[in-house]
């Protein structure tokens, strides 16, 4: 069905981790929901100053079980990459290792990407494969050594578009969240750029109410840890103070940590502006929940 360019992605991820993970795919081959028969070849490259996934059409979950003292919880981390590919490393395993280092489960979800190519309905894809690995991890929590009312979601950019939106749906709901420099405002800018990546149509009405994620915010959304840098020219600093704005107006739970220098994309941060910080205060915030 698909050849996929892995060989070069595990020599990879195996020199650089020393947490081992497990490698899980998300449905049998011949039932992914929204599938159609393509030629694509998934791939790996440089994007954006980083290492990359391209063309990801075969769902796969990265399970990193918690090392030392477990502390009950995991995290399932969406990598971003603008819906047109996946920063996997600097957004996905480099995190994973330092949350399993912690005691946190970590499993790096390599959603589908919203390709016409793969579907007749690209958009369905990305929120399906995060709503299966919810379901998915929660079966396996009793393995793991972590509550199945103990799951969140990490995005980061894009990713963190669809952690917002999977907090905003009733089906598999993660329990709490982390939004990494996210942008879950439905402006222009953002209409135009979920219009052309996710949907590569003319959004309906009733997506575009559905995907207005600020107003979907109420007294069931998860608890969020937010995070932003206010020199953020891609993904501005607005999209995290808004969300944070409507979690507060419907008393939800949340924490909120601005950085005045390190733009976009910056994964794990930086010691030179004050970024590399902020995994340390998210694991706190998840140990203390």
């Amino acid at each position: 069905m698909l050849r996929i360019a892995l060989f070069t992605g595990w020599l990879l991820l195996i020199g650089m981790t020393s947490v081992s993970q497990e490698l899980k795919l998300l449905w049998p081959e011949d039932s992914m929901p929204y599938f159609k028969a393509n030629n694509l070849i998934e791939e790996e490259k440089e994007s954006w100053g980083t290492r990359c996934v391209f063309n990801v059409v075969t769902p796969q979950l990265y399970v990193y079980p918690a090392q030392g003292h477990n502390s009950g919880k995991a995290v399932i981390i969406l990598p971003g990459g603008g819906y047109e590919v996946e920063a996997i490393y600097h957004e996905g395993h480099d995190v994973a290792r330092e949350l399993a280092d912690n005691g946190i489960t970590a499993a790096v979800l390599k959603y589908r990407l919203p390709l016409t190519e793969s579907s007749d309905t690209p958009e369905k894809l990305p929120i399906t494969d995060v709503q299966r690995a919810f379901e998915l991890m929660r079966q396996w929590a009793e393995q793991y050594g972590f509550g199945p009312d103990n799951i969140g979601v990490m995005g980061f950019s894009a990713g963190g578009h669809l952690a917002a939106y999977a907090c905003s749906r009733d089906l598999q709901q993660p329990n709490f969240s982390l939004i990494i420099y996210g942008c879950p405002r439905l402006t222009d800018e953002n209409v135009d750029w979920l219009e052309n990546k996710l949907f590569h149509r003319a959004m309906t009405d009733q997506e575009y109410d559905e995907f207005n994620i600020l107003e979907q915010v109420n007294s069931t959304t998860p608890p969020a840890f937010l995070l932003h840098a206010l020199d953020d020219k891609v993904c501005h600093y607005e999209e995290t103070s808004e969300y944070a704005a409507a979690l507060r107006k419907h008393k939800v739970a949340f924490e909120l940590h601005t950085f005045p220098k390190g733009g976009h994309g910056f994964g794990l941060g930086n010691e030179s502006n004050g970024t590399a910080q902020w995994i340390g205060l998210a694991i706190s915030w998840i140990k203390r929940l």
